[in-house]
């Protein structure tokens, strides 16, 4: 199984772990978006091997990210889906669109509202104020 490259009591690098490997990402975004086939994924994801895809596909399903579903026997074939902790990732994805958007030479990709179709930005909410927030600071967890 993947060994844990950061040992560093920190999220960023904890999530790393899990997540930070290549292809990892775009895998779970693959079946965020309705691409849930092992088929559909490698066609998706060009460049990807097939030993490569299941191997991270077993990993994000053994770290809770993903879960299958057998949906034929002969040949043995699976379904994924995210599960609550993997759809989670939609914001981090939202995130890196808007840094593309903003840091990018090309951009592929942008946030709308579906309603009156312009783009949004990410805010933070402090649900204790009921307000939205612009001064925020990480600090260490209880």
């Amino acid at each position: 199984m993947k060994t844990t490259t950061y040992n560093l009591p920190c999220n960023i690098a904890q999530t790393l772990n899990i997540i930070g490997d290549r292809w990892t990402l775009l895998i779970i975004h693959e079946i965020l978006i309705g691409n849930t086939t092992f088929s559909d994924i490698k066609r998706a994801l060009d460049g990807i091997s097939s030993n490569l895809l299941s191997d991270r596909l077993k990993y994000l399903e053994s770290s809770e990210l993903i879960s299958s579903t057998l949906y034929s026997e002969h040949p043995p074939r699976y379904s994924y889906t995210l599960t609550k902790s993997g759809e989670d990732l939609e914001d981090v994805f939202n995130a890196m669109i808007l840094w593309g958007k903003n840091n990018l030479e090309k951009c592929y990709k942008k946030l709308i509202h579906q309603k009156c179709n312009n783009e949004v930005d990410i805010t933070y909410y402090c649900s204790h104020c009921n307000e939205n927030v612009d001064d925020i600071v990480a600090v260490e967890a209880d």
